[in-house]
C-alpha cells in the first residue's frame, strides 16, 4: 500500500515539485499575455491568461490538492476572491452571513450586493438555533467565517452545513485564519472554502491575493466562468509568490500558533487586560469546538483594554510588532480593528458586535516568544489601571 504524506510533506512534494519540461525544482513563471494557436480549428490549452495561465494553474492546483478539493481558483485578492463567488447569487436571492465577519466582506455585502437586490441577514453563528431560525425560503448561501475576526469567534461548522443542506443552501467558509494546514472546511461539508493568500498562505507580507476552492465539479465549473467573465485573476509574479510561500506554511504556522497560545495565557493574566479572545484558552466558548473540527487555534488573538486610550498608550510603546494592517506573516502584526479591519463598519454595529475602541488584534509572528511576551509588558506598564469603583 503506498504511503500517505503528511500535509507538512505535501507542501513540498506534490504535483509542481519539480517542472516536468526542465527538472526544475521552483515553478516556471509564465508571463505570457497571449498563446499561439498551432491549429485553426483545434485551440492548445492555454489562449489567453485571463482564462487560464500555467503559474497560475500550478497554485490553483496546488491549493485544490491541500485543501481537498477538485478544483482552485486564484484571484488578484482575497476580496476579489470572496466577491466572485457572490455572484453565483442573483437579484432576490438572500444571504445569511456571521455576524462579526471582516470589515471588507460585510462592506461587500451592504453596500454593493443589496444595489443588486440580494437581500442579507448577519447573526450570531455561534448559536445553530439563530442560523436556523434567519434561514428563509430565499436563502441561497450562508457565510462563514470561523475562527471570526477580530473576536475568534468559532461556528459549529458540520451543524451549519447540516441545515444549509435541508434547507438546499450553498455554504461559503473563510479560512484564512486557519489555512488548510489546521482546518479543512471541505471535509466537513462546505462547497466553497474562501482564502486571503495575503495573509498565512504567502506569509511574508510581500503579495497580494485571493483563493478559492470548491469540491464539486458543477459548481467548479460555474465559479471558473464567473473568474474568466469578472477576469479579477492574479498575475503570475503573485502567484508564484504564493507558491514558495506555501512551502514553509507548516513551520511557521506550527511556531506561530505555539507562541499565540503562550501570550494569550500571559494576556490573560495580566491586570490590565479586561478579555482575550483566543480559542486555544479552555474558557473560550468556542474552545471545545475548535478542539473537535480543527487540528489547532491558530496564531491570532486579540485583547481587549480598558478604552482606546489605553490602546492608543500599548502601541504607543511596544516595540516589536509592526502596526499596520494585514495579518498572517513571518513578523507580528498588531492591529487596531475599529481604525482598520472594520474601519467600514458603523461604530454602532462594530459595538454591537463586541468591537470596541480598545480592542487590538494580534497576529503573532515567528519572533522568540520571550521576547515578545518582554516587549507586551513594558508597553503594558505605561497603560494607567482602570480606576475601582468605590462603593458607599
Amino acid at each position: 500500500m503506498e504511503r500517505e504524506w503528511s500535509f507538512s510533506t505535501k507542501l513540498l512534494h506534490n504535483e509542481w515539485k519539480v517542472d516536468r519540461h526542465t527538472g526544475a525544482v521552483s515553478v516556471p513563471i509564465q508571463h505570457a499575455s497571449t498563446f499561439h494557436q498551432f491549429d485553426f480549428d483545434s485551440f492548445g490549452k492555454y489562449d489567453y491568461s485571463r482564462s487560464g495561465n500555467p503559474t497560475r494553474e500550478a497554485l490553483e492546483e496546488t491549493i485544490a490538492a491541500l485543501e481537498g478539493g477538485v478544483r482552485g481558483f486564484a484571484f488578484a485578492s482575497g476580496m476579489a476572491a470572496i466577491s466572485t463567488a457572490f455572484l453565483l447569487l442573483s437579484r432576490g436571492d438572500h444571504v445569511l452571513v456571521t455576524e462579526d465577519v471582516y470589515g471588507g466582506t460585510y462592506r461587500m455585502i451592504t453596500e454593493v450586493l443589496t444595489r443588486f437586490g440580494i437581500e442579507h441577514t448577519f447573526v450570531d453563528m455561534t448559536d445553530l438555533n439563530a442560523v436556523a431560525e434567519n434561514i428563509r425560503p430565499n436563502t441561497k448561501v450562508i457565510y462563514m467565517e470561523t475562527p471570526s475576526n477580530p473576536l475568534l469567534k468559532v461556528t459549529d461548522i458540520q451543524g451549519v452545513v447540516k441545515l444549509a443542506k435541508a434547507h438546499g443552501c450553498l455554504t461559503f467558509l473563510d479560512n484564512t485564519f486557519m489555512t488548510p494546514a489546521l482546518q479543512r472546511p471541505l471535509d466537513l461539508g462546505v462547497d466553497i472554502v474562501l482564502h486571503s493568500a495575503t495573509k498565512f498562505l504567502a506569509g511574508h507580507s510581500d503579495v497580494v491575493a485571493g483563493l478559492a476552492v470548491v469540491k464539486d465539479e458543477e459548481l467548479g465549473k460555474e465559479l471558473y466562468k464567473l473568474q474568466n467573465a469578472f477576469g479579477a485573476v492574479l498575475g503570475v509574479q503573485d502567484a508564484w509568490l504564493v507558491l514558495r510561500g506555501l512551502k514553509t506554511l507548516h513551520v511557521r504556522l506550527k511556531q506561530s500558533s505555539e507562541s499565540a497560545a503562550a501570550i494569550a495565557q500571559y494576556l490573560a493574566c495580566h491586570p490590565k487586560v479586561e478579555e482575550v479572545y483566543y480559542p486555544g484558552l479552555s474558557h473560550h466558548p468556542g474552545h471545545d469546538i475548535q478542539r473537535h473540527q480543527a487540528d489547532g487555534f491558530g496564531a491570532v488573538l486579540s485583547f481587549r483594554l480598558a478604552d482606546e486610550e489605553a490602546a492608543r498608550t500599548f502601541v504607543r510603546n511596544v516595540r516589536l510588532p509592526v502596526f499596520a494592517v494585514s495579518l498572517g506573516a513571518v513578523e507580528s502584526i498588531l492591529s487596531h480593528p475599529a481604525k482598520m479591519s472594520h474601519a467600514a463598519m458603523p461604530k454602532d454595529e462594530r459595538l454591537r458586535r463586541g468591537i470596541t475602541d480598545g480592542l487590538l488584534r494580534l497576529s503573532v509572528g515567528i519572533e522568540d516568544v520571550n521576547d515578545l511576551i518582554a516587549d507586551f509588558e513594558q508597553a503594558l506598564s505605561f497603560v494607567q489601571e482602570r480606576p475601582s469603583v468605590s462603593t458607599p
